[in-house]
């Protein structure tokens, strides 16, 4: 896609141009904790959510432990209904993939705003250790029974009644191991000084120690890039 390298650019231009555009005023804060929804082009509706804590360890720089909760799903993903009953379910797809992603970071300020008005622009850059949970997809059979989907066992989508309960191959997971890392940019609109509010927008790059199967009768990946945007809120102090 051409925006990931255009948006690396425009990244890079930034951390450089940061350290000219700092002014010499001190924050009003120290520390902030941040959540927020996150939509991606590897996710769904609702790609995930997100923590956030940064601490202050200098004037124009901060620290950042960050958790991801994140569902990632495969590019070749289709969603059809049953003729019968109208309920929906993904055809071909065996497994979910649940992203739990621990990231340390830095974020420089390369726009302060003022106290209680204006716009902030943070260039950040974070990555650490995925846990991937890879769990069975459970449909609906033909005898109203719910069961993990079999590639070899449902060759017919008609067969299929709908989707099985959310969740409920989670106690059967898979564990696999990969790392993340994550450039992007955070625009803060907060009104007041001890509340922030904004989005975040950038690439995510997650690889695996092996190829992750989401629909075996498809190519699958071991190595995972996404475009996404975070809507954020939190408190600072």
């Amino acid at each position: 896609m051409r925006i990931f390298p255009l948006f690396l650019i425009v990244l890079l231009m930034l951390f450089s141009v940061s350290l000219e555009a700092q002014d010499s005023e001190d924050y009003e804060y120290t520390d902030e904790f941040v959540w927020g929804i996150n939509k991606n082009t590897r996710g769904g509706l609702i790609g995930g959510f997100i923590l956030k804590k940064s601490i202050r360890i200098s004037e124009n720089q901060f620290q950042t432990f960050g958790l991801e909760l994140m569902n990632v799903k495969h590019p070749k993903e289709t969603r059809i209904s049953n003729p019968l009953n109208g309920n929906s379910f993904i055809w071909g797809k065996e497994n979910y993939l649940y992203s739990i992603r621990l990231q340390y970071g830095r974020e420089h300020v390369i726009f302060k705003k003022a106290s209680f008005q204006g716009l902030q622009i943070q260039a950040i850059l974070a990555g650490g250790p995925t846990i991937g949970l890879v769990a069975p997809y459970y449909i609906q059979n033909s005898q109203g029974v719910n069961e993990p989907f079999d590639p070899e066992k449902h060759v017919d989508f008609n067969s299929i009644l709908g989707t099985g309960n959310i969740l409920q191959g989670i106690g059967e997971s898979e564990v696999k191991f990969g790392l993340n890392l994550k450039p992007a940019l955070s625009f803060e609109f907060g009104a007041f000084k001890s509340n922030v509010s904004g989005i975040e927008l950038g690439l995510m790059f997650e690889g695996f120690t092996e190829e992750i199967i989401l629909v075996p009768n498809d190519s699958n990946d071991q190595f995972f890039t996404s475009f996404f945007v975070t809507l954020f809120y939190g408190k600072r102090r």
